[in-house]
């Protein structure tokens, strides 16, 4: 299973889909929008050492939240917390900006993309934070510091993206 298709595993649809009063369908496809545009915003990011210091220890307090320990529950999601990443993931720009510059590029309904955005943004992090653990336990200090963790850990989850980077282009083409 390739790091895209185990991150997407982690997002429970059927219950954010509930939540939020809008069909499975609808969401499944939203999310398989979203988490690339979510995760290539990280990675780019992730380039200057600066901010890869800031998303790691972003990440590491995700994934210690215990998130993703057991399923995601919705309940523990800090969707202001979403909210708050979302606008440093995207230079300032909140989710309703990311959203309609989403749905401008045929992402869809920017309504539901502005509800799911900070809700996967936590579980993202988290789930990037889990890898890093996993990746950092035998490496240097030195290695994590500069970044090399995080843009292998993103790297490895973009390389599972199977349209390519057309979803991220539309996402930084237009935020």
């Amino acid at each position: 299973m390739s790091g895209l298709e185990d991150l997407l595993s982690q997002i429970p649809t059927s219950d954010i889909a509930s939540k939020i009063g809008v069909d499975e369908a609808d969401v499944n496809k939203a999310v398989q929008l979203l988490v690339p545009v979510l995760v290539g915003g990280l990675h780019e990011n992730a380039q200057d050492p600066d901010h890869a210091s800031k998303i790691e220890s972003a990440a590491d307090n995700h994934a210690a939240s215990g998130l993703l320990d057991g399923g995601v529950n919705l309940d523990h999601v800090d969707e202001q917390d979403g909210q708050q990443a979302i606008a440093k993931i995207f230079g300032g720009n909140d989710a309703a900006q990311v959203a309609n510059a989403l749905a401008g590029g045929s992402g869809g309904n920017s309504d539901l993309l502005k509800q799911l955005l900070p809700i996967l943004a936590p579980i993202v992090l988290a789930y990037i934070g889990k890898q890093l653990t996993q990746k950092n336990a035998p490496a240097t200090q030195e290695a994590a510091s500069g970044g090399g963790a995080l843009n292998d850990v993103l790297g490895g989850i973009l390389g599972g993206m199977a349209g390519g980077n057309k979803s991220l282009e539309i996402g930084r083409a237009h935020v």
